[in-house]
């Protein structure tokens, strides 16, 4: 066989039977955006998981920087419908790739999923990816079955704290002994510095760039003044950067905010800086009217969830991080 017909097999797109129809699993094109966010939205309704179903917050994470959605996206369609999707976060600052699914709740059970993660792998190592990563929420029994059968391996717990704010009184949130104040533009590299600092090889933490930065403060619920910076001298040493959550307030009734990261410098870490900048971002939230809090934690950072738990918070929900290293 000809290296050119090779190639043409190659690309071809995969058809697969499901129930009576065929699906093609292929590369996202930019009119599929309005099939995308359907699915994410009756996916959501038939099954809520707390997904994302706005178009405007789902065109800006396909939009992040180092992503290219016609390159790492690939969606399933039948009948010309979106019924499924695959995206490939490449991290190659630490050699993974995070994958996330999506396969419409009537159309499970009949080996779309299997496929899907097949062609994400694929691309995973074309892009020099050495392991994969996947998050499913704990209750997610079907989920976790599918990534067991496909090699996965069950690899880290994370727990989603949630507190109240309105027992959170200004006046007396203490200030700390260190200046506490916002970001201000034109320090997105001060922000990439102190973040990359205070999170150097944690588990699944890639290292960000100002380009990162910059991009996520101009997401939706997102700006420089959302970011309080704690200085010692002119060097900042711990941050907190908060959201505002407009879906989850809508889905909730009530407004939701998010502590989206918190750090502390290793050389300032045990003099009390993670909890000044804990009560600085959760002052800032109820300043903004936020009623409800939310925070993402490792289960197994011992420091950060007694900071949280001291501060209030108490867990939600939980999820599982599923790995698989690639041949």
């Amino acid at each position: 066989m000809t290296s050119a017909k090779l190639l043409q097999l190659a690309l071809a797109v995969s058809l697969t039977k499901m129930s009576d129809h065929l699906y093609t699993i292929r590369s996202f094109r930019p009119e599929d955006f309005a099939g995308y966010v359907r699915l994410n939205v009756e996916a959501e309704e038939l099954d809520p998981t707390g997904r994302c179903t706005s178009a405007e917050v789902l065109s800006e994470a396909l939009g992040r920087p180092s992503h290219v959605p016609e390159e790492d996206l690939f969606v399933a369609e039948a009948a010309g419908k979106v019924v499924g999707y695959i995206d490939v976060r490449s991290e190659l600052g630490i050699g993974r790739a995070v994958l996330d699914c999506l396969v419409h709740p009537e159309q499970r059970r009949k080996g779309l999923g299997t496929n899907l993660f097949q062609r994400a792998s694929r691309r995973a190592g074309e892009v020099g990816a050495r392991v994969l990563h996947v998050n499913v929420m704990e209750e997610n029994v079907a989920g976790k079955g599918l990534l067991t059968k496909l090699g996965f391996g069950f690899v880290r717990r994370f727990l989603e704290l949630r507190r109240e704010l309105s027992g959170l009184h200004l006046a007396d949130v203490e200030q700390g002994t260190l200046l506490s104040r916002h970001l201000q533009p034109g320090e997105e590299d001060k922000l990439a510095q102190i973040q990359n600092r205070s999170f150097a090889g944690t588990w699944g933490y890639n290292p960000t760039t100002v380009e990162d930065v910059v991009y996520r403060l101009n997401m939706s619920g997102s700006s420089p003044e959302d970011v309080l910076l704690i200085f010692a001298a002119d060097r900042p040493v711990g941050y907190c950067w908060t959201l505002v959550d407009p879906e989850a307030s809508a889905a909730a009734g009530t407004n939701v905010g998010r502590i989206y990261m918190l750090g502390v410098d290793p050389d300032y870490r045990g003099s009390g800086i993670g909890k000044q900048a804990l009560l600085a971002g959760l002052a800032h939230l109820k300043s903004k009217g936020i009623e409800v809090d939310e925070i993402t934690v490792d289960s197994q950072n011992e420091a950060a969830c007694a900071l949280y738990e001291a501060g209030g918070f108490k867990i939600s929900s939980t999820s599982a991080w599923y790995e698989k290293a690639l041949d």
